[in-house]
């Protein structure tokens, strides 16, 4: 799975939230995610290399389901009623309460690894475990830089019907915000289409309440649950670090069902 983002215990500043949001914090993040391993398969463009015939389509659908998934392994645990605890800001989750299965995910909004996860495997974990009750999906917020802190107090500003689909467009358009010369007004752009106008924008960027409070549960996921870096997950209370595919988090969360 490669490495994931390393340990980055930066001092929140509600002074810098605003303009003037540091360029080199930000490329620090962005680059300390370190790459890890596509799992993207490519599919061939030409028409000859099609399978026609149903033996060799057999053969190749046989093949592919005896395909091992390379299984993370589990790099702790806690325990679960702890981890479930009320913290200082209301929990977002998706899902049903008593699913059998609880994921918690610990993301910061400018790691590239955290947005590949909510582009790319997150709606297909959504559809298969969530939507059919047997996963409860937990959000926490995990800021690495001052920038990730704004963007996420700004979806916790937002209308919390409004919190994931924030989250969402946020990781769609990461390149776009988070790598911009003037960052508060990329990210303000963002926010006018969840409806937010400039003085709610400057008035969720200053509310220190919820940076202390934003700040504490990133406290509290290094201190007692070990979390040091994202994306970090949790599965019925197994720590797992790092990004996953589709096929990974299957594997890990169908024998718990």
């Amino acid at each position: 799975m490669g490495e994931y983002m390393p340990k980055a215990e930066l001092e929140i500043s509600k002074r810098r939230l605003l303009g003037g949001i540091a360029v080199g914090a930000v490329a620090l993040a962005l680059a300390a995610c370190s790459d890890s391993k596509d799992e993207s398969a490519q599919k061939s463009s030409d028409p000859a290399a099609a399978k026609t015939d149903p033996t060799e389509t057999a053969s190749t659908d046989n093949a592919a389901a005896d395909k091992k998934v390379d299984v993370p392994e589990a790099e702790g645990s806690v325990d679960i009623a702890k981890l479930m605890e009320p913290g200082p800001l209301p929990e977002e989750s998706i899902g049903k309460a008593d699913a059998p299965v609880t994921i918690v995910e610990y993301m910061s909004m400018t790691c590239p690894h955290c947005a590949r996860f909510s582009n790319n495997v997150f709606e297909d974990i959504k559809k298969k475990y969530i939507d059919t009750g047997k996963v409860r999906f937990i959000l926490r917020e995990f800021p690495l830089d001052n920038l990730a802190a704004a963007a996420i107090m700004l979806a916790r500003c937002a209308p919390q019907e409004q919190y994931f689909p924030f989250v969402e467009m946020l990781f769609k358009q990461q390149i776009t915000w988070a790598t911009a010369d003037d960052k508060s007004a990329a990210l303000l752009q963002m926010s006018k289409l969840a409806g937010f106008t400039q003085e709610s924008f400057q008035a969720c960027l200053t509310n220190q309440k919820l940076l202390d409070d934003v700040t504490a549960v990133k406290n509290r996921a290094v201190t007692e649950f070990g979390v040091n870096g994202t994306p970090t997950f949790f599965i019925d209370g197994k720590r797992y670090s790092g990004e996953m595919s589709v096929e990974q988090m299957s594997a890990l969360i169908d024998p718990l069902l």
